[in-house]
C-alpha cells in the first residue's frame, strides 16, 4: 500500500555507515517505494553518494515523492563540525540527536508517516551529555503512547518477533529490575501492537523464563515463581493469550516458533542472539507503545567499515518496509 506521506529516516552517526547505507536503500527503492526523505547533513550524504551525486535537498516533505525516483530527497541539518568516516567525535553528537528528534517531530505532526532511524554510537552521545541509554528511551520521551507508558523494544526475523521486559541494562542487574508489573506493562503493550501493527487477531505471547530450566521450581532461581508466573497469571486475567514461563533454551527453534506470535524475553541477549541467528542481516528493531511508528536497523554504526563502501543495507531497507507496512495498518498511508 502506497503511504500519502513519506517515511522520515535521520541519519544516525556521519561517522559509521549510515549515510552508506542510506544511499544503497534509496537505489534499492527508488523505483518502487517505501519513499522516504533523509534527515541529516546533505554535505556527508553527498560524499557518501560520490560522483553519482544523486541527491537533492528539500525545504519540505511536500516535495519528497516528486522528486524520489529521480534523486535521495534530503532535509540539509548542516553539521558545525568535520566528520571523518570510521572516526566517532562528540563534536557531532548535538547534532545526532537534532536530526532523530526533527524526524520524530514530522511523525507526530503527521507530516512523515514514520520515523526510521539509521544506527547511532552510544559512546559520543554520552560524552556530550545524552541522558538516555539509546534510541528506544530517548524515542519514549519525544513520543509517548498512551498513559505514557515505557517503550517496549521488539526484535523482528523472518517469523521471529522478540519483545524485551528490560532493555539496555547490566545483566548483573537484570534480576532486581524484573518486577511482575513491568511484564505485565511490556506483555500488554506487545500483544496490543501484534494486534494493530501486525494484523493477529489473536496474539499468543510467549513468555521467557530467566534462568535455566525456567528456574526448576526455585532449585535454581525462584524469579520464575515469585515474578514471571504471576505476570503470565496476569496478563491472562486481562485476556491476553499468555504462557510461560518457558525454558529459553528451548523456544526459539522451528518448531516452537509455530505455537507463538511473539516472545517476552527477560534481557537484551536472551531476544537479539537467537534474531541474529535467524537473519543477521535483515533484522529489524520496532519500537512497540510509541505515539508514532519508529523501526531502525537491527546493527550498529560499523565504524571498521565506514566509508568503504563495503556495508549491506539489507536491514535498513527492512526497517523501511515494516515500517511503511505498519503505518499503513495504522491508517497513516
Amino acid at each position: 500500500m502506497s503511504l500519502a506521506q513519506p517515511i522520515a529516516l535521520s541519519l544516525g552517526d556521519p561517522a559509521g555507515i549510515g549515510p552508506e547505507i542510506i544511499l544503497k536503500a534509496w537505489r534499492t527503492l527508488k523505483g518502487s517505494g517505501p519513499v522516504f526523505v533523509a534527515v541529516g547533513d546533505f554535505a556527508t550524504l553527498a560524499r557518501a553518494a560520490g560522483a553519482d551525486a544523486e541527491i537533492a535537498a528539500v525545504s519540505s516533505v511536500a516535495e519528497v515523492a516528486r522528486i524520489f525516483p529521480h534523486a535521495l530527497p534530503v532535509i540539509d541539518m548542516p553539521l558545525a563540525a568535520s566528520v571523518v568516516p570510521g572516526e566517532p567525535s562528540s563534536a557531532v553528537a548535538a547534532a545526532i540527536i537534532g536530526w532523530i528528534e526533527a524526524g520524530a517531530r514530522l511523525a507526530m505532526a503527521g507530516e512523515a508517516a514514520a520515523l526510521v532511524t539509521a544506527p547511532i554510537a552510544k559512546a559520543p552521545l554520552y560524552e556530550a551529555g545524552f541522558a538516555f541509554p539509546g534510541h528506544t528511551e530517548f524515542l519514549g520521551a519525544l513520543a509517548p503512547g498512551p498513559g505514557a507508558a515505557r517503550p517496549v523494544m521488539m526484535l523482528v526475523a523472518r517469523d521471529l518477533r522478540c519483545a524485551l521486559a528490560t532493555i539496555h541494562e547490566p545483566l548483573a542487574r537484570v534480576s532486581g529490575l524484573l518486577t511482575a508489573d513491568a511484564i505485565v506493562a511490556a506483555g500488554r503493550i506487545t500483544a496490543a501492537a501484534l494486534s494493530v501493527d501486525f494484523a493477529i487477531p489473536r496474539p499468543r505471547l510467549a513468555v521467557a523464563a530467566l534462568n535455566p530450566h525456567a528456574g526448576e521450581a526455585g532449585e535454581i532461581g525462584e524469579e520464575e515463581e515469585t515474578i514471571i508466573a504471576p505476570a503470565v497469571h496476569a496478563l491472562q486475567a486481562e485476556g491476553v493469550a499468555a504462557s510461560g514461563p518457558h525454558p529459553a533454551d528451548s523456544l526459539f527453534h522451528e518448531a516452537a516458533r509455530a505455537s507463538y506470535d511473539a516472545v517476552l524475553c527477560m534481557y537484551h541477549d536472551q531476544a537479539l542472539i537467537p534474531v541474529k541467528m535467524l537473519d543477521f542481516w535483515g533484522g529489524v528493531n520496532v519500537t512497540l507503545g510509541l505515539s508514532i511508528v519508529r523501526t531502525s536497523p537491527d546493527h550498529g554504526v560499523a565504524f571498521d567499515i565506514a566509508g568503504r563502501g563495503m556495508a549491506r543495507p539489507d536491514s535498513l531497507i527492512a526497517s523501511l518496509r515494516l515500517a511503511s507496512d505498519i503505518a499503513a495498518r495504522r491508517g497513516a498511508g
